[in-house]
């Protein structure tokens, strides 16, 4: 027990005087700037990609986008985010000339390989919706994109609400992958305190404390959403 004081007062001295909690305020920032605006990206990404596969192919042009949208699915399903990383950060934007922060190389990076995750989920959910919705809208007049984005994809993002906040734990934990580009995360700002007291053990520990209230929050946040839309549902 008194050997676990020494450790926590070595933490405290390191996280307070040394004043190492401004890194992991900052890391925390970065974390959860890049888990959101991942997120965001990805909906928006996904979204698009959904409604192009699920788009009758009678003609060229859906059948083309369809194709284009199936390899895009594939390359950032079938590749580690710690890959994708490295290639557009140490890779792409050396051979295009373009300079960017590595908090917002992570941040396209995560909404993009997110996009190709949403992208079946909303499909899943869009085929989930009754099709007399599609039809009862085209019937009162409504074009087909009308109709998709007013009365179906709202159903489609109802029904994998719950999918939804797991991709978004799952992107908040995949954080931790972005040191590999020099970003400032909860890892990065944690394990600098480790290296500065030569101490890990309760830096770790309250690492993965923050991380599981993060995740208690989020699961929290749903469970709300989720309870909101239904009340909504029963009221109708």
């Amino acid at each position: 027990m008194g050997n676990f004081d020494k450790k926590l007062s070595t933490f405290y001295d390191v996280f307070i005087n040394q004043e190492a909690y401004k890194e992991v305020l900052t890391g925390l920032k970065n974390t959860m700037t890049i888990a959101i605006l991942g997120l965001i990206i990805g909906i928006f990404i996904g979204v698009i990609i959904a409604t192009i596969r699920v788009l009758p192919k009678y003609k060229t042009l859906p059948k083309v986008l369809d194709g284009f949208c199936s390899l895009y699915v594939g390359l950032f399903r079938g590749t580690p985010m710690v890959v994708q990383l490295l290639v557009f950060y140490y890779v792409l934007l050396p051979i295009i000339g373009v300079k960017m922060s590595s908090v917002l190389v992570a941040t396209c990076v995560f909404g993009l390989n997110s996009g190709a995750y949403i992208s079946e989920m909303m499909r899943a959910g869009i085929l989930s919706v009754d099709p007399g919705q599609m039809e009862g809208a085209r019937s009162v007049g409504l074009s087909y994109s009308s109709a998709m984005m007013k009365i179906v994809i709202p159903q489609a993002v109802k029904n994998i609400l719950p999918t939804l906040g797991n991709e978004f734990i799952a992107l908040v934990k995949e954080t931790s992958v972005v040191s590999f580009v020099g970003a400032m995360d909860l890892y990065v700002a944690f394990n600098n305190i480790g290296s500065n007291s030569y101490e890990f053990m309760v830096p770790y520990l309250a690492m993965a404390i923050i991380y599981i209230v993060i995740v208690c929050i989020i699961t929290l946040g749903i469970k709300l959403m989720e309870r909101r839309l239904r009340r909504s549902d029963r009221s109708k």
